[in-house]
C-alpha cells in the first residue's frame, strides 16, 4: 500500500477546512482590490511604479492602459472571415542515468487549424533525440563551466525548440490569412533571471534566450509586419498577482515605496497586506463579463527587462465561458495593432475547445509522450544497442521499481 490513508485523510480534512475559513477574510480582500482599482489614477500611478522599490513583481502600465484605464473591460474585435490558428506544445524524456544509453527526447506537436470557406486541420509531432556530448550539456565557451541540460534547462530548451516550430510553421502559412500563433504556458523564462545566469553562468543564458529563443521571435515579428499574424501564450488557472501588486503599490502612503526603507522592522503592519492574497484572475473575474478582456498590462521581469529588447512580454486577462485566462504576447502584438486579433481568435479557440483552445489541446495530444509510449522507446534503444552487440544492461534500481518483487 504506497499511501496510509487513515494519516491522509485527516491532514486532507484539516487542509479543506483551513480553506472555509479563510473565504470570509478574501472577500474582504477582493472587494479592496476592487475599490483601489476602481479609483486608481493610471499616470501618477505609472510614476510611481517606476520611482519605487519593493519586494514583489509589480505590473508596469502600457498606452493601452493609461489611457483606458486599469479596471476596464474591453468588448473584442469581430471574428473576421476567415482565420487559422496554430498551436504548438512540447513534452521531454529527462536522461535517466539508470538506462544503457546517456539521452534525452524533446517532441514537438502542432495542430495548424483552417476557419472559414474552406476549413483545414493538420496535426504533426517532431521527436528529436538529443545524445551527442555537445548536446547532453551547455558548455561554458571559455572552458570555465558546463551545465547538464535537465531540470529547468532542458524546460528551457523545450522551450526554444516550441518557439523555433511556431515560426517555421507560421512562415508556411498563406500570407493574406489573419492568424493567431498560440503556445502554452509564460513567453518570461523566469528562472534566467537568476543571479547565476546572469554572472558566472550567463553562457547558459546566451546559449537559450540569446541564441534560440529571441531569434525567433524576431522571426515572427518580421512576419507580423506584413501580414496579419499574431503571437500569443495562453495561461490557464494563472496565478499571477502582478496587477494586485499593482494595487499594493497604490495602497503604500509612502512616496515612492521603499519596503527596505519603511517596512523591513520585524512585525511591521503595511498596508499593502490588505489585498495580498488576491490573485489578478478573482479580480479581473469581478469585472469581466464572458467574452471580454482587460486592459493591457506590462511584465517588468528583470529577465525581461534586461534581455527581451523589443520582445518585451505584455499581457491582459481575458474572460471566457468558464475561467478567466491570461494572454501574454511580445509588445510587437499590440504595437502592430494586432492584440485585438489575438484576443478574439482565443476567447474564439476557448469556446470551441470547452474551455481551453482547440489548438493548443489538439497539439499537447500530440506532443506529448505516455507512459507506453516511455517504455516502448526504452525497449527500442535496448535493442538497437544488443543489435550493434553493445552493452544495453540497466541499474538495478531501474529494474526493481519496474519489477517488484513483493
Amino acid at each position: 500500500m504506497p499511501i496510509d490513508w487513515n494519516q491522509l485523510v485527516p491532514q486532507v480534512e484539516a487542509a479543506a477546512e483551513l480553506a472555509r475559513g479563510g473565504q470570509g477574510e478574501g472577500a474582504a480582500r477582493l472587494r479592496l482590490a476592487l475599490q483601489t482599482l476602481g479609483r486608481a489614477e493610471a499616470a501618477s500611478l505609472a510614476a510611481k511604479t517606476q520611482a519605487s522599490r519593493v519586494t514583489w513583481l509589480v505590473a508596469g502600465l502600457t498606452p493601452e492602459s493609461q489611457a483606458e484605464g486599469l479596471g476596464r473591460a474591453l468588448a473584442p474585435a469581430p471574428l473576421p472571415s476567415e482565420w487559422a490558428v496554430l498551436g504548438v506544445d512540447g513534452s521531454h524524456l529527462e536522461l535517466d542515468r539508470h538506462r544503457p544509453l546517456a539521452c534525452y527526447l524533446i517532441n514537438i506537436g502542432a495542430a495548424r487549424l483552417r476557419y472559414g470557406p474552406q476549413p483545414q486541420a493538420e496535426l504533426s509531432s517532431r521527436p528529436s533525440l538529443f545524445f551527442r556530448e555537445e548536446e547532453l550539456a551547455l558548455a561554458d565557451p571559455e572552458g570555465l563551466g558546463e551545465e547538464a541540460v535537465a531540470g529547468a534547462i532542458l524546460g528551457w530548451r523545450r522551450a526554444v525548440m516550441e518557439m523555433e516550430a511556431a515560426a517555421g510553421l507560421a512562415a508556411s502559412l498563406p500570407p493574406a490569412l489573419p492568424t493567431l500563433v498560440m503556445l502554452d504556458g509564460t513567453l518570461v523564462l523566469w528562472g534566467l533571471a537568476g543571479r547565476e545566469y546572469q554572472e558566472g553562468k550567463a553562457y547558459v543564458r546566451q546559449a537559450l534566450l540569446d541564441g534560440g529563443f529571441l531569434p525567433a521571435l524576431e522571426r515572427l515579428r518580421r512576419l507580423s509586419e506584413v501580414r496579419p499574424l499574431a503571437l500569443a501564450s495562453y495561461i490557464s488557472l494563472p496565478r499571477a498577482t502582478e496587477v494586485v501588486n499593482l494595487l499594493r503599490l497604490a495602497l503604500c502612503p509612502h512616496e515612492p515605496a521603499d519596503c527596505d526603507r519603511y517596512c523591513s522592522a520585524p512585525g511591521q503592519g503595511r498596508e499593502c497586506q490588505a489585498v495580498a492574497g488576491v490573485l489578478d484572475r478573482e479580480v479581473f473575474g469581478a469585472i469581466l463579463a464572458p467574452g471580454q478582456r482587460s486592459a493591457s498590462f506590462a511584465s517588468r521581469s528583470s529577465v525581461m527587462e534586461r534581455h527581451y529588447g523589443p520582445h518585451g512580454i505584455r499581457f491582459c486577462y481575458l474572460r471566457g465561458d468558464d475561467e478567466v485566462a491570461r494572454l501574454e504576447y511580445p509588445a510587437w502584438v499590440e504595437e502592430l495593432g494586432l492584440l485585438g486579433l489575438a484576443a478574439t481568435l482565443a476567447l474564439d479557440q476557448a469556446r470551441r475547445g470547452l474551455g481551453y483552445p482547440v489548438a493548443l489541446a489538439e497539439a499537447h495530444q500530440q506532443a506529448v509522450v505516455s507512459g507506453a509510449d516511455r517504455e516502448v522507446f526504452w525497449r527500442y534503444v535496448d535493442a538497437a544497442l544488443r543489435e550493434r552487440r553493445l552493452a544495453a544492461s540497466t541499474s538495478a534500481k531501474s529494474r526493481s521499481k519496474r519489477q517488484p518483487w513483493l
